[in-house]
Parts: C-alpha cells; sequence; structure tokens
C-alpha cells in the first residue's frame, strides 16, 4: 500500500507515523505548502519506526495539475489541511480517482458543490474522520446497534491540557494557530426534532478517570446521525464539548463582544476581522509549548430498551499525550483514527462509494478492525452496559 498525507501541521505526520507503523506499507509521502514545515515533520518522524518508508514533496494544491499527478500514483489519501484548503484537496483526489480520507469538513458554502462532484464521478471521500466528528459517531452507532431502541444519546468529547493556565484553561492541540471559536449555534434533539443549540450553552459538570472535574457544554449535534436506522426514533440527542471549568463562561463573553465575527470591521481606518485579531492575540498564550501535555477525553451513552427492560450502554476513552512518540493525545485519537480508515480503503477491506462519514461504513467487522488498531497504541475504550 502507497498512502499520501497531505498536511504537515499538528495531524498530518501523526497520520504519516501510523501509517508507516504498518508492515502492509510500502511508502508514505507527507506534503505540505510549506517547506519549512515539511522540513520540521520530517525531522520529528526521522527517527521513528518506519521512517525509511517515509517521503516528502512541497505541494500547492491550487497548482491542482501537479496535485493530481502526485496524489494519481497513491492509493488512498489523508488530508490534515486548514478548513479554506481541504475543497482543493478533494477536488484534487477526485481528479486523481484516488479515494480520501478527512480529518474534518470543508466550509459549509463549498458542501453541495463538492458533494456534486464526488457522487457525480463515483469517487470515495470519507469526511470527519478524525475523534469528533468520526470516532464519536462511529462508537455511537456501534452502541446504539445493542439495543433494541434508542431513546437518547449523549456524547462528550474533548481536548484539554493536563494543566489548566490562563486565559482561558485550554492550549491549541489542532487547527494551527485558530482558536476552535465558533460564532454560529448548533443542533440538539429534543422531543424527536432537531433544534438549535445555544453554542457554549447548557453547561454540565462531568468527571472523568483520573483526570477530574471539567465541564461540558453544547457543540453540535451531527445532524446526519438521524438518517441512521438506529436512531430514527431518538428522543433525545447532545453533543457537547468538554474543557476546564470556566471555559464557557469565558469565550461567550467574548462572542458577545462580537470577537468571534469574520467579517472585517473599520479601526482607525484600517479593516481588521475581530476572530483574526482575537487569534493574533491568543496564540501566543494558547499555543501548547514544548514541556506541555494534553488529555483527549470521551464519552458516548446511548439509552433505550434491550430485550424489555430499560438499558444504557456508555464507551468511555482517555487518552494522553504519548512521551515516547511525542505526539499529542489529539493527534493520536484523530490523525490515527483517519489513518486506519485510510489503509482501510486501500487494502480493500472498506468498499464504498461517495460522500461519506465514518458511521456509515466503519461499522460491524470494520469498526472491530479499527478498535483493534487503536489499541495496538494504547487508545483503549471502555464500554458498559447497565440495566436499569
Amino acid at each position: 500500500m502507497k498512502i499520501l498525507v497531505i498536511g504537515s501541521g499538528l495531524m498530518g505526520p501523526a497520520a504519516a507515523y501510523n501509517a508507516m507503523c504498518d508492515p502492509q506499507v510500502s511508502q508514505v509521502t507527507l506534503c505540505d505548502k510549506s517547506q519549512s514545515q515539511l522540513a520540521l515533520a520530517k525531522d520529528k518522524l526521522a527517527e521513528k519506526r518506519g521512517a525509511e518508508k517515509l517521503g516528502t514533496a512541497v505541494l500547492d494544491l491550487s497548482d491542482q495539475a501537479t496535485a493530481v499527478q502526485l496524489i494519481s500514483s497513491f492509493d488512498a489519501v489523508v488530508t490534515a489541511l486548514p478548513k479554506s484548503a481541504i475543497g482543493l484537496g478533494i477536488q484534487s483526489a477526485v481528479a486523481a480517482k484516488v479515494p480520501l480520507v478527512d480529518l474534518s469538513w470543508p466550509p459549509d458554502p463549498e458542501v453541495s458543490e463538492l458533494k456534486h462532484e464526488v457522487e457525480s464521478s463515483g469517487a470515495l471521500v470519507i469526511l470527519g474522520c478524525g475523534v469528533e466528528p468520526g470516532l464519536t459517531e462511529i462508537m455511537a452507532r456501534h452502541l446504539a446497534e445493542k439495543l433494541d431502541r434508542v431513546d437518547a444519546l449523549h456524547i462528550k468529547c474533548g481536548g484539554i491540557p493536563e494543566k489548566p493556565t490562563p486565559p482561558l484553561g485550554y492550549k491549541i492541540v489542532f487547527g494551527g494557530k485558530q482558536m476552535p471559536l465558533r460564532d454560529w449555534d448548533g443542533y440538539c434533539v429534543e422531543n424527536g426534532q432537531l433544534k438549535k443549540a445555544t453554542r457554549y450553552g447548557n453547561v454540565e459538570p462531568v468527571t472523568f478517570p483520573g483526570v477530574g472535574e471539567c465541564e461540558a457544554w453544547n457543540e453540535s449535534f451531527m445532524p446526519w446521525l438521524l438518517d441512521l436506522d438506529a436512531f430514527k426514533g431518538l428522543k433525545v440527542g447532545t453533543q457537547k464539548t468538554v474543557r476546564w471549568p470556566g471555559y464557557a463562561a469565558k469565550v461567550t463573553v467574548l462572542r458577545e463582544m462580537g470577537l468571534f465575527r469574520e467579517d472585517p470591521i473599520e479601526v482607525d481606518g484600517v479593516q481588521v476581522a475581530p476572530k483574526k485579531l482575537l487569534d493574533a492575540l491568543l496564540y501566543p498564550r494558547v499555543k501548547l509549548e514544548e514541556d506541555e501535555r494534553d488529555i483527549t477525553v470521551f464519552r458516548v451513552e446511548t439509552l433505550g430498551e434491550k430485550d424489555g427492560r430499560p438499558c444504557c450502554y456508555k464507551s468511555e476513552m482517555v487518552d494522553r499525550y504519548d512521551t515516547v512518540s511525542g505526539f499529542t493525545s489529539m493527534a493520536r485519537t484523530t490523525a490515527f483514527t483517519g489513518a486506519i480508515v485510510a489503509r482501510m480503503i486501500a487494502r480493500g477491506d472498506l468498499k464504498a462509494r461517495g460522500w461519506l462519514t465514518p458511521e456509515k461504513v466503519v461499522t460491524g467487522p470494520l469498526f472491530d478492525q479499527l478498535v483493534h488498531e487503536l489499541a495496538k497504541v494504547n487508545v483503549l475504550f471502555d464500554v458498559i452496559e447497565d440495566y436499569a
């Protein structure tokens, strides 16, 4: 198998490393537009297992002819790109007729056209194939299918620093230099209906073993989960992000001040986007430093009925920075997931076509394979069955 990884920031090198460690993979090429960023990633991977399989290439996706030529010689592509570049990656892979797995999701205005391109060409693109979205929805379907009827689904997931520090008790572990702060609301399910959910609202305390008390607040329930048979009768559904206590209150103030807006405003004759200014101010204080460590926490609960009795299935995972490999927990849980699914496709284990999310195809034996592969790198899930 030959695996191409596009993007060499926080996630791409981890995806490349995971592919390098697979004996069935003969070649891994890591690409980036930035030569300096690529050089840093290459140095990070140079002494690791499977490094003899690694190659690098400078690639600007806006040069589609070059991108298509490169991609066409691989069996699958993993993209770990800024949101603004995801569409270019998808278009290049479609033109090269090579399946693509993306860790995130393109901007909403681009989705309709990109989806049409993918489906009309008969290509395979799997989006949101990381930890959240990704593992959270994959696990939600797996647990739901253990029940005869599902009434409620609650998802909680987040990446946090081991030690919270001012100003937000948070450090960036995904997405380059931009804070994951959004100025639009999400969704929840109430009384069987999809409804708007105020982002950063409905805060609740949540405790994870070995971590302590955190908080969880409204992110967004993924609407496409309701297309699955397992969730056709769902009455209640929430999807929340986990942070250290106090985060939601602080960022709500920033949001109410208009600092999440992307549209520029005039300041002393200069056009400034408030969110870009906020990111520039925050980044020096929220950058994960070399000596800092992160934790990923994950809990998925499905409640309903099994064998005529009320029943709940809960899956929980707490993962920490790997001091041996030097990869953050967020990179392990996000990028490893995408890399594993890409290899399922390259091997021919996952046969599908279209614009898909991972929970639609990573089921049954493929779910077992994913969990097994993650367990090999010590990303472990506990599943608890509880009858009322």
